[in-house]
């Protein structure tokens, strides 16, 4: 197999507003542009096509980080380098999807884009800490409801002190550097 034909999963994990999503893509691109096999299983769209239905109990978070950990082993079992940019706020359901793919024989790699809960706050994407605040919404991971931050991931991506393509480029070097593209 070809390293353009051999898949993995790119795991990453961080809280709301952290980077994760825009990191997956900028990576992206540039591995379409070395002629990889690319999805991004971005974990917004996942919850409204794949896990619709879905709420944010410990339960139901489990779950969907489960579907989309089958959904990836499955791709980069056949040859596909699928980033997945999803919170998965605890250690064990991240601990389960990687013990799937080792399983398999699938390559796995998890990225903590380890940036603060108040650079996140900052940033504010989707108005989830300014609702939380406002009490408008209530279970916001890392500030009313828990995160797990991996103790060893294979990459820590600090986005409060490096910018958007910095951190794509340091999560290429570690996949180079792992035989994986």
């Amino acid at each position: 197999m070809s390293v353009t034909e051999q898949g993995a999963t790119v795991w990453l994990t961080g809280l709301p507003s952290a980077g994760k999503t825009t990191i997956a893509y900028a990576l992206a691109e540039r591995l379409r542009g070395e002629g990889h096999r690319v999805e991004v299983l971005d974990g917004d769209e996942i919850r409204e096509f794949l896990s619709s239905g879905l709420g944010f109990s410990r339960e139901d978070r489990d779950t969907n980080v489960q579907r989309i950990g089958f959904v990836s082993e499955l791709l980069a079992s056949n040859g596909v380098k699928v980033l997945v940019p999803v919170i998965a706020p605890y250690a064990d359901s991240r601990e389960a999807v990687r013990k799937r793919h080792q399983t398999e024989g699938t390559a796995y790699l998890e990225v903590h884009v380890a940036t603060p809960v108040d650079v996140c706050a900052e940033r504010d994407v989707k108005g989830l800490y300014a609702k939380q605040a406002a009490g408008a919404i209530k279970g916001l991971t890392g500030v009313d409801d828990p995160y797990e931050a991996p103790d060893s991931p294979d990459l820590r991506i600090e986005t409060h002190q490096q910018g958007v393509q910095e951190s794509a480029a340091a999560l290429r070097s570690l996949l180079g550097e792992r035989g994986l593209a």
